[in-house]
């Protein structure tokens, strides 16, 4: 049965409506606001896997009908999901994935399929309402509903869910999502924005979804409330528990006392193998050897979980020997690639990320075939991880969610910095090369990616670093971490990433894995990262601080002109034939801009130098009183034309020929001939009068 519901954020009506489509799903939500319509489904498998974590996938997917556009290519149909649908369903799992029940091991699969878009709408905040709808009407466990916000900020008041015509004026972008009790995901930039500043933006994104919260809760009132499924979670038997326990604690513990990774691992592993040899030799039962592998496995988890949170919260001390507040040591270098236009090595504690910088003309820039119509990226940044910089042994083949998502947090860190395009008219490629990996590559990938800016002479409005922040939170018992561990985030409570300069914000991305933390803590989360990243920034500067004086001999060396906006068709010529001239001439690339702008590169100032000049040779215009060089391309019986510069032709009358009368004009110049002239005059018109006898006195 169709049943429909309708609220308002920030004076936009959004509805929501379930039971007409998508009926075989186990939930599903039609989610609109104006001409944007968003059909999210969820269905989640009967059946438990034997995955030991929750099987939980999210696929976002744009349809070009729904703008009313025939996709590109060959194919002609919808291709792999783009870098910003994989990001939009990150964004969609973050907050949903903490409200399953622990230890509910279905698989589950949540599909949103953008139906309509018109570009007024953040679609993103469409997607992730109806994800959180159809699972809070369905029979799946899920302890919803969630919900999302855009934020941004316009003359210094917040506006939820801002139009694209606000986030022109906006100076921040961030999105926030959570439950009733709290926020469960922060994803943003800002443009130097004060801790307080950002505080303010959270609380305020926290109260205005509230209205799409009540909403679900309608929807699943009108629809009956359907039971969720039973679900328990699996449990250890006690007696196997208790033996395995006795065993592998003080085992555990000696282990997470190693602070060095892969040798606090090896000890892990190790004890994990003594107590299978101690407790499975009798095991004759497959599927029961199997079960207690597992049981073993589950077990050595939850002690790890218990004894570093117990480490921090009764003995304020972490597992590599830290105080809360401590920045592992840093070291920096830059340089180190010959021909990369910059480089830079950023190492904190076992984390190490290589960043590279290389500079391109206009045609280096992305083209992005959207739904919104052609987007063009003149900065792109790559981040790359490799399963060596974990000590693993894996498959590499593409990039994957987690990188894209990675690298687009440090490109939003970075972006805010950048010059503008049209002071340094530089295609902008960074790419990142994590080769050890102990917590927080992605703030290592800021840090590193600044230095490398640095190194390559790009003039950066300010410096960035970034730093991770987590938490361990026991009832009233709370602690934030300063630059976690790899292990703190996998046994925390807090993935809180901030990244920006001493001026403020740039970048930050949060993801919870319990219920909620209050305000408080994120303000106390907020201020002591801002006291890392300060850190941070002073041991970077103590290497470079400054862009280098000028760009690598490799790069590209870019030149800008300006003309007259009316002059670019003689510059580019009938079928481009004059620009495609210049460049087989010179060498060099060409990019004209409709304002008259023009960007000349080439790594040979030579070349760059006779460009201009060819560019600037044909749109010259005649000055009067000015002597020229030109040739005689027509005569007639009353004088010659002559081309003074390349497209302006003038009248040589036969009057200014010579001093003494001349009877034709043949019996003194001849079509070909080269002769200097004088410009007389140019009328309203642009006819230019010429004198060869004026040169001749």
């Amino acid at each position: 049965m169709k049943t429909t519901v309708t609220t308002s954020v920030g004076g936009k009506q959004i509805t929501i409506e379930t039971g007409r489509l998508a009926k075989q799903a186990d939930g599903s939500a039609l989610v609109t606001c104006g001409n944007n319509m968003v059909l999210v489904t969820a269905v989640s498998s009967k059946k438990a896997s034997e995955l030991d974590f929750f099987p939980l996938t999210v696929e976002y997917i744009e349809k070009f009908y729904a703008t009313g556009k025939i996709p590109g290519g060959y194919f002609k149909r919808e291709a792999k999901p783009t870098n910003d649908a994989v990001l939009i369903a990150r964004l969609i799992d973050r907050p949903i994935r903490p409200s399953f029940p622990e230890g509910y091991r279905h698989e589950t699969q949540i599909v949103a399929t953008v139906l309509s878009a018109d570009g007024a709408f953040p679609l993103e905040i469409l997607a992730s309402l109806g994800a959180s709808a159809a699972l809070h009407v369905s029979d799946i466990p899920f302890n919803g509903p969630t919900a999302a916000i855009q934020i941004g900020r316009v003359d210094g008041q917040f506006v939820a869910n801002p139009t694209p015509q606000q986030m022109e004026k906006s100076d921040m972008d961030m999105i926030v999502a959570g439950t009733r009790n709290g926020l469960l995901m922060v994803e943003g930039e800002t443009k130097f924005i004060s801790e307080a500043d950002v505080l303010a933006a959270l609380k305020f994104g926290h109260q205005s979804m509230m209205p799409l919260l009540n909403a679900q809760d309608e929807l699943r009132e009108k629809m009956g409330s359907t039971a969720k499924r039973a679900f328990t979670a699996p449990t250890i038997d006690a007696d196997f528990k208790t033996k395995a326990e006795a065993i592998l604690k003080p085992k555990i513990a000696a282990a997470l006392a190693i602070k060095e990774k892969q040798d606090r691992y090896a000890a892990g592993y190790a004890a994990q193998a003594e107590a299978e040899k101690m407790l499975l030799a009798d095991i004759a039962d497959k599927d029961l050897l199997k079960q207690r592998k597992k049981d073993i496995n589950t077990i050595v988890e939850e002690l790890k979980y218990h004894e570093a949170r117990s480490m921090i919260l009764d003995r304020a001390v972490r597992i590599d020997g830290r105080d809360v507040k401590t920045v592992r040591p840093i070291a920096n270098e830059v340089g180190l690639l010959p021909r990369a236009h910059g480089s830079g090595l950023f190492t904190r504690g076992e984390t190490q990320v290589l960043g590279t910088v290389t500079l391109g003309t206009g045609d280096d820039e992305q083209m992005v075939d959207s739904l919104l119509g052609m987007q063009k990226r003149k900065f792109m940044l790559h981040y790359n991880f490799p399963p060596y910089s974990v000590g693993e042994v894996g498959r590499m083949s593409g990039t994957g969610r987690r990188e894209i998502g990675h690298g687009n947090l440090a490109e939003r860190a970075l972006k805010a910095v950048l010059p503008d395009y049209e002071k340094f008219p530089y295609t902008i490629r960074i790419v990142a090369e994590v080769l050890e990996s102990n917590g927080s590559s992605s703030m290592g990938t800021v840090c590193s990616g600044t230095t490398a800016l640095l190194d390559a002479g790009v003039p950066l409005k300010a410096n960035v670093a970034g730093v991770a922040m987590g938490l361990i939170k026991e009832g009233n018992r709370v602690a934030v971490l300063t630059d976690i561990l790899g292990d703190e985030d996998h046994l925390g409570d807090m993935d809180f990433k901030v990244a920006g300069s001493n001026q403020g914000i740039t970048a930050l991305q949060m993801d919870i894995k319990i219920d909620s933390v209050s305000f408080d803590v994120m303000e106390q989360a907020l201020a002591q990262a801002k006291e890392g990243r300060s850190h941070i920034l002073n041991e970077m500067e103590k290497v470079i601080k400054t862009p280098r004086g000028q760009i690598s001999e490799y790069a590209p060396r870019i030149e800008t002109i300006k003309i007259r906006p009316d002059k670019i068709r003689e510059v580019i010529g009938s079928g481009g034939k004059v620009i495609r001239g210049i460049t087989e001439a010179t060498g060099v690339k060409i990019e004209i801009q409709d304002d008259g702008t023009i960007n000349i590169a080439s790594a040979d100032p030579l070349a760059t130098k006779k460009a201009i000049a060819m560019i600037n040779d044909i749109v010259a215009e005649a000055e009067v009183g000015k002597i020229y060089q030109g040739r005689v391309v027509k005569i007639a019986e009353f004088g010659a034309f002559v081309e003074i510069l390349p497209n302006t032709q003038g009248l040589l009358h036969i009057s200014e020929i010579s001093n003494e009368r001349v009877r034709a004009v043949t019996d003194v110049l001849k079509e070909g001939e080269i002769i200097d002239v004088k410009v007389l005059e140019v009328d309203r018109s642009g006819r230019v009068k010429l004198s060869r006898k004026a040169v001749l006195n």
